[in-house]
């Protein structure tokens, strides 16, 4: 596998770093405290084309590779989590499903407004008992006079209530089944639900630890109904479907944590050379110099962990295990390094003013999101033949 960028990518790197650097960097501040997601960066960002990245051309894409995503996902989050969580979730959350498993008239219907960066969707899986154990989704969906019907609540749903958000894929038991081993276990579906929408309540967003602008809502479905043509991909797949979109997501998220740890590294070199202690940078003491040191291992084995992800994936090749891999690697890294900076910065570190204070809040939720550092761990194990 050859792990150098091409001079497509690395002039995508440098626009996207640039961007994050010149616009997103000196608001971050600004937006964190007023807890909003600024939609003029996001339609900035629509108009670079990144939310169409690994979108054909036909769908108003840039016929990118899934690579591509990712780098930009790195970029953005190197400044701000929550500005790259927009993207890869609006992208890997949202318009993937669609593009993945949608019907010809629904990829039409739905994907240029979502490549364009002119709309989001959102995808409505959590629940208050259904997350990790996705089987145990109380919301339901029946089939009534040609016209689904739903009804149940959602939780943690990202970029349901954006000003553009136009789309909630919602996942939703559709019935029942008799499983191999003779049990009844539920049927899950997954739902295209254009919003607004009569019956939907999109709810006060979180009040969150961290990534305060990005647009988090709990989610009530009070007799929702679509038409049935809204079904995404084959009834009772849904199950199925979206462990595969949370597989394909796992490698951006993990791009994002790359992001963040690296972000966490530029700023300690940064104070570690401007500040003097005692007449000498204090990055010139051994302890700090080795701490940055292993700061930069972190990032290494984090990029390199999702390029080779991302390099399976891009070939069709199974990635399962090394999706999981690179989040928990990448993941696992960032939480390190920010707890690192923060340290190295002292007081400042502890500033919500400073990057690497925000990072240090952000970036808890990265062991969780997206799967836990717990499942990812059970999917590796289950991938080497250790449990069912």
């Amino acid at each position: 596998m050859n792990i150098e960028l091409d001079e497509e990518h690395v002039d995508l790197v440098n626009t996207v770093r640039e961007f994050a650097d010149t616009v997103i960097a000196p608001a971050a501040y600004s937006y964190d405290t007023e807890r909003r997601l600024p939609m003029e960066i996001v339609a900035q960002m629509g108009d670079m084309g990144l939310f169409g990245l690994p979108f054909p051309r036909e769908f108003g894409g840039q016929g990118k590779d899934y690579l591509s995503l990712c780098l930009a996902v790195e970029q953005l989050s190197r400044v701000d989590q929550s500005i790259g969580v927009t993207l890869e979730a609006g992208i890997g959350l949202g318009a993937m499903p669609v593009y993945r498993f949608g019907t010809d008239a629904q990829r039409e219907r739905f994907l240029p407004q979502l490549t364009s960066g002119k709309a989001l969707a959102a995808f409505g899986l959590t629940e208050a008992e259904a997350g990790s154990d996705a089987g145990a989704t109380k919301t339901t969906a029946e089939v009534v006079d040609g016209e689904w019907v739903i009804n149940g609540t959602k939780q943690f749903i990202t970029n349901s209530g954006t000003p553009i958000t136009r789309l909630i894929t919602v996942t939703a038991v559709t019935g029942h089944r008799t499983s191999s081993r003779g049990a009844t276990v539920p049927e899950l579906s997954s739902i295209l639900v254009p919003t607004p929408a009569d019956g939907l309540s999109v709810h006060p967003a979180y009040d969150k630890l961290g990534w305060h602008t990005s647009d988090t809502h709990p989610l009530t479905f009070d007799d929702v109904r679509v038409p049935e043509e809204n079904l995404l991909g084959e009834r009772g797949r849904g199950f199925a479907n979206f462990l595969s979109i949370l597989d394909e997501g796992r490698v951006a998220f993990a791009a994002l944590c790359t992001g963040a740890a690296q972000g966490c590294l530029e700023q300690a070199i940064f104070y570690a050379k401007k500040r003097n202690v005692f007449g000498s940078a204090i990055g010139s003491n051994q302890h700090i110099a080795f701490m940055i040191a292993r700061m930069e291992q972190r990032v290494h084995a984090a990029r390199l962990s999702y390029y080779h992800a991302c390099a399976l994936l891009m070939a069709g090749r199974p990635f399962k295990k090394e999706a999981s891999l690179a989040k928990l690697t990448a993941s696992e890294a960032a939480m390190a390094n920010a707890r690192d900076a923060s340290q190295i910065w002292g007081g400042y570190g502890f500033l919500n003013e400073n990057a690497v204070g925000r990072h240090y809040r952000d970036s808890k939720v990265l062991e969780i999101g997206e799967g836990t550092t717990e499942v990812q761990l059970m999917i590796i194990a289950r991938e080497l033949g250790l449990v069912e």
